[in-house]
């Protein structure tokens, strides 16, 4: 089994910083993509960024060029940096894995979620 677990995130003003990190720990072989998403109070699920094997980045628009997310390979953790924070990013935060927890198949893994909360 593989286990997402996450750091980071708290309560931060309009403008500010923040960054999240997510380890994937367990019996791993291969691991394919990992990201964020997001839901905010009443909304659903959306994708915030994520990171391929290959090193490709995928974002929303609505947080290009103010996020960026990272790799550390050999640990198998993921990071989000997030600035220039606006109050329309409060929301839990998840991190996501898609993980070869075998080495036939992969499977889709979620963190426990993190609070961010952007306000003055």
């Amino acid at each position: 089994q593989v286990q997402l677990v996450e750091s980071g995130g708290g309560l931060v003003q309009p403008g500010g910083s923040l960054m999240l990190s997510c380890t994937a720990s367990g019996t791993i072989f291969r691991i394919v993509e990992m990201g964020w998403y997001r839901q905010a109070p009443g909304k659903q699920r959306e994708l915030v960024a994520t990171t391929n094997a290959g090193g490709g980045t995928n974002y929303a628009d609505s947080v290009r060029g103010r996020f960026r997310i990272s790799r550390d390979n050999p640990m198998n953790t993921v990071y989000l940096q997030m600035n220039n924070l606006e109050p329309e990013d409060t929301g839990v935060y998840y991190c996501n894995g898609k993980i070869y927890s075998s080495m036939t198949t992969w499977d889709e893994f979620w963190g426990q979620g993190a609070q961010v909360t952007v306000s003055s």
